[in-house]
Formats: C-alpha cells, structure tokens, sequence
C-alpha cells in the first residue's frame, strides 16, 4: 500500500463501518445522533481522500480500487442496519435493494473490464453519491430530528431520488461496459 493521506483516509472510512454498526445499538435517541455523526464523518472521508489524491498528486492503484469498496460498504451498512431496526419502510427498502443491486453489478463490470478498460467516474455519479449520502444522513437521523423537521420523510423521498439516480448511472455504466465488451480483446504480441 502507498503510504498516503488519501489511502489512509479511504481505510478509515472501512474502519468506520463496525463502528456504525455498533452504534446503532445504543438507546434511542443517542443511537440516531451517533450514527449520524460517525456516518457524516464517514463520507466526509469519501470527498477528502478523492480532493487531496489530486492536489497532492497522490493518487494510486490501491486507492483506484479501495475507495468504491469503502463507499459500498459504509452505504451497504447504513441500508442494513436502517432496515434491520425497521427504520425503513417497505417502498424504501425496495429503493436501497435497487441501490445496492446497482453497486454489486457496477464493480462485477468493472472487475469484467479490468485490464480491458476503465469506467470512470462520472459527474452523475458523484451526484448520486450526494445524494445517497443525504438520504442516509435524514433516515439515521429519523425521529430523533429537532423543531418537528420530517426527517425520515425527507429520507425516504431523497433515499428514492438516489436509487433513480442510481439506476440511471448503473444503465449508463452498463451501456458503456457492453461498448467495450463488443470490441475484440486484443491479441498477445507474438514474441
């Protein structure tokens, strides 16, 4: 691994997600407010990892690969554990199976193209990040919310703008994925 900042903070975020998990068990509405703060701290890491790599030219392989795990894994967790303490309702748990469905097909794909091609990242797909980011953060936060703010409704209505954003990120991965699976593999050089 390179040691750097940017994979640092792409490791702690993984590290992060046993530490959501777990809080999700203290009592309500502590348990809200923890896991709020641990899931923002979280994706917080997701922006600055990216944002120094590039500043600081730290960019590597294993921060290429790492760093979409890191983001499947802390949203995965946060979806499971919404669902798991009946935090979601049931149209909302059909939107996180499209996101979660989504992000399983795209790194299949990319794993598929490894070596072949790269898929990279798109401005609508950091969108869609935004917002599944922005979901989870109104749903973790839930009944514990101030001033009568409606947080698991505003939630729910963003948790399903991410999964259409998600599938349309999804199709256009998949579109362009199926572009480059129709082109012959290249031939190995003759020695």
């Amino acid at each position: 691994m390179n040691a750097n900042l940017p994979n640092a903070l792409t490791v702690a975020r993984i590290v992060a997600v046993p530490l959501l998990i777990a809080v999700f068990y203290l009592p309500a509405p502590a348990a809200n407010w923890v896991a709020l703060a641990v899931f923002v701290a979280a994706s917080l890491t997701d922006w600055l990892d990216g944002w120094l790599a590039r500043r600081w030219d730290q960019g590597s392989d294993f921060g290429k690969v790492l760093d979409p795990i890191a983001d499947k894994l802390l949203v995965a967790a946060a979806l499971f554990m919404l669902a798991a303490f009946d935090r979601l309702s049931i149209p909302s748990i059909v939107a996180a199976i499209a996101i979660l469905g989504r992000e399983i097909l795209v790194s299949g794909l990319r794993e598929f193209l490894a070596g072949r091609a790269t898929l990279p990242v798109t401005v609508l797909a950091k969108w869609k990040t935004a917002a599944q980011m922005i979901a989870l953060c109104f749903l973790m936060l839930g009944a514990a919310a101030p001033w009568g703010i409606p947080a698991q409704r505003i939630g729910e209505i963003a948790l399903w703008l991410a999964a259409l954003l998600t599938l349309w990120t999804g199709w256009d991965y998949f579109r362009r994925g199926l572009e480059f699976m129709a082109k012959p593999k290249p031939k190995d050089a003759a020695p």
